[in-house]
């Protein structure tokens, strides 16, 4: 049993190993042109892009912000329509008590 153990250890080692010398040439293997890009992959840029420009601020606005009246306006336009979207959306009003059932009709008496 010693011996099962310790093929099964070197040829574990072997495996992980290869898989690691593998892993290295990755990049390589990507470049290949039979292995690598498909056929309709655009080509890459030949320079490495730069980063964005996260400090630059944005220009100025050239309105100024709403004043309080106006906001309490455009809240109050804005409660107004959503209240008739409210309404429009239930349905009609269901009548509360069920309907009353006929009395099915006797027939007459054949003579």
């Amino acid at each position: 049993m010693p011996v099962d153990r310790a093929i099964k250890l070197f040829v574990t080692g072997a495996l992980l190993g290869a898989a690691l010398a593998v892993s290295g040439c990755s990049t390589q293997v990507a470049d290949m042109p039979l292995v690598g890009l498909p056929s309709d992959a655009p080509p890459r840029p030949k320079e490495a892009g730069t980063y964005l420009p996260v400090h630059d601020l944005p220009q100025a606005r050239d309105e100024a912000a709403p004043t309080l009246a106006e906001q309490k306006r455009i809240q109050k336009e804005l409660i107004e329509a959503r209240d008739r979207q409210a309404l429009a959306a239930t349905p009609a009003a269901v009548p509360t008590s069920p309907p009353a059932k006929k009395k099915p009709e006797k027939p007459a008496p054949s003579q």
